[in-house]
């Protein structure tokens, strides 16, 4: 998603050096904007929480560290940890025996110089479409151990000029409707179903492919599978990438792992002394990634043994004044813009349960369970996410529990319009 529009609403930045800003430009952003709303003093950071107990007496959560310091007492919590918590580790013989450095992708380890390393890389997703480019650099040879092959499309994204950067600042309303315009080609919703524009995807990605100059590396980098299958990826740097000598492709299906390498199921030993893992999050674990109690200390895994699932993405059954952001089954379009709809859906309830004076607000398990079999309807009719791929989408039981099939203004309307009588009250 574009930086204008994979930003704050009420804080627009006139002056992205380019369409997709780079990290360094968006953590400044960020912290920028914590500084100016004066966050920063209601932040506690390094406090980890390993576990939150719903108490039915006190009407109150527990949230219990890691680290050992003590309790706190809530009467509301908001998870705004999302889906990319729990990292996953692949399960390769082995693995535990390897004698090198290694480290996930998700937790890099910059002190680590991998100038002149032979660096072993499972997984070639969307960490790797990053990071490959990257660590090709340093100079060290790169096997990329790759199980199938993923779209990875072209991004418009040359620097602004002078010239545009000098508009942007000068003129008011540029940012806003560049960033009014990005929103209006996105939420159409329509990208996983038209035909049309999964036609258009896959013609730019086999045209993004043609960077690679050796035809049978191509054809090894060619996915089987059709476009928005599995997430899509976009990168001008990833397939040029492959024409450097120290990047290798490797297809070969991974037998096992020694203290020195990896051995793939052809027999060879592919020396490594480093081993990166690009092997992605338990992504439909969503709150569940740490323990979490409700009403009758009904664990939060037990309530989502089929799969986690959510009121309007925002709140779960049997979990009062339990509030999620990038909840189960709203992941589309620009994120941001998401989580501000669903920040404003869980304030309304904050404010009820102030001005009412309610102990508790909990969402009925009917309204949620008719709400789900409705989502679920609609994930049926995306075709592409039911293609059989190997993606995060779905959960053990095989619900998709990650995608939201509609509009960002179609989400909107649903947590705007939302039915107060789905809901039950107790007053303090």
């Amino acid at each position: 998603i574009p930086s204008h529009l994979y930003s704050f609403s009420f804080e627009v930045k006139p002056d992205w050096s380019r369409p997709y800003a780079p990290q360094p430009e968006i953590l400044e952003y960020l912290e920028q904007c914590a500084e100016k709303y004066e966050l920063l003093p209601y932040c506690e950071f390094g406090a980890a929480i390993q576990s939150a107990t719903w108490d039915d007496d006190s009407a109150k959560w527990t949230l219990e560290f890691q680290g050992g310091r003590s309790s706190e007492k809530a009467d509301i919590v908001i998870s705004a940890i999302g889906m990319f918590n729990e990292i996953v580790l692949p399960d390769i013989d082995g693995l535990d025996r390897f004698a090198g450095k290694t480290f996930h992708s998700s937790e890099w380890d910059w002190d680590y110089d991998l100038s002149d390393k032979k660096v072993g890389v499972i997984g070639s997703a969307a960490s790797a479409v990053q990071f490959i480019p990257e660590i090709t650099k340093t100079g060290g040879q790169i096997h990329l151990f790759q199980r199938s092959a993923n779209w990875v499309l072209p991004k418009e994204d040359a620097p602004y000029s002078e010239e545009q950067l000098a508009h942007f600042r000068e003129d008011p309303n540029a940012a806003q409707n560049l960033r009014t315009e990005i929103f209006s080609g996105i939420d159409s919703g329509t990208a996983f179903t038209d035909p049309n524009i999964r036609s258009e995807m896959e013609a730019a990605g086999v045209h993004n492919l043609g960077a690679v100059q050796d035809e049978a590396l191509r054809a090894k980098l060619m996915p089987t599978h059709p476009w928005g299958c599995k997430r899509p990826l976009f990168s001008n740097e990833y397939y040029p990438a492959f024409n450097e000598p120290n990047l290798e492709l490797v297809t070969e299906s991974i037998e096992r792992i020694t203290p020195t390498g990896i051995v793939t199921a052809d027999g060879t030993e592919h020396e490594i002394d480093t081993l990166i893992l690009a092997t992605g999050f338990a992504a439909t674990k969503y709150l569940s990634a740490i323990d979490v109690k409700g009403r009758e200390g009904m664990p939060l895994e037990t309530a989502w043994e089929d799969g986690a699932q959510a009121y309007l993405g925002v709140t779960t059954a049997g979990f009062p004044n339990l509030f999620m952001l990038y909840g189960p089954n709203t992941n589309n379009g620009s994120l941001i813009t998401m989580i501000e709809f669903e920040v404003d859906h869980a304030m309304r309830h904050i404010e009820r349960i102030d001005s009412e004076d309610l102990a508790w607000v909990d969402v009925k398990s009917e309204p949620m369970a008719v709400y789900n079999e409705w989502i679920q309807e609609g994930i049926s009719a995306v075709e592409v996410w039911d293609a059989g791929c190997n993606g995060y989408y779905r959960s053990a039981s095989g619900r998709v529990v990650t995608q939201w099939p509609n509009s960002m203004t179609d989400f909107k309307k649903q947590l705007v319009d939302f039915d107060f009588d789905a809901f039950e009250v107790e007053r303090r």
